[in-house]
């Protein structure tokens, strides 16, 4: 199977201004576990995850006042749709991360997660007798 066929298409681009609650905020109704972060000055993608925001919470910071671009991952490792899952999971395994940007022509045109490559690995669930 193949990353195009396991990732959400649902792509939340945020910009580097924007407060950790915004981003927070924008997820949590997209339900994204991620947040594409494009920099127009930079013309730089780069990747905010749950994770980030919750390490800036657990060390005490406002996330009214924390903006995006303080805890954005800038070194990001692209996924291309035509990688394999294992491509992908391997991507991730190696980098100790659980989101992969995925670009088509250096465009973003999806997200994929540990969780949509379980969902594709994990057998369906077999319905119980009632």
């Amino acid at each position: 199977m193949l990353v195009r066929d396991a990732m959400s298409t649902v792509v939340l681009t945020i910009g580097p201004a924007h407060t950790l609650r915004q981003a927070a905020a924008l997820m949590s109704a997209r339900r994204v576990g991620a947040a594409v972060v494009l920099d127009p000055d930079t013309s730089g993608l780069g990747i905010l995850t749950e994770r980030d925001i919750l390490d800036s919470v657990g060390l005490g910071q406002s996330p009214d006042t924390e903006r995006a671009h303080a805890h954005t991952t800038t070194d990001v490792v692209f996924a291309a749709p035509s990688w394999t899952l294992e491509e992908a999971a391997q991507a991730m395994t190696h980098g100790g991360f659980r989101h992969l940007i995925v670009l088509d022509r250096q465009e973003p045109v999806g997200v994929v997660s540990v969780r949509d490559i379980i969902r594709c690995w994990a057998p369906a669930r077999q319905r119980e007798p009632v």
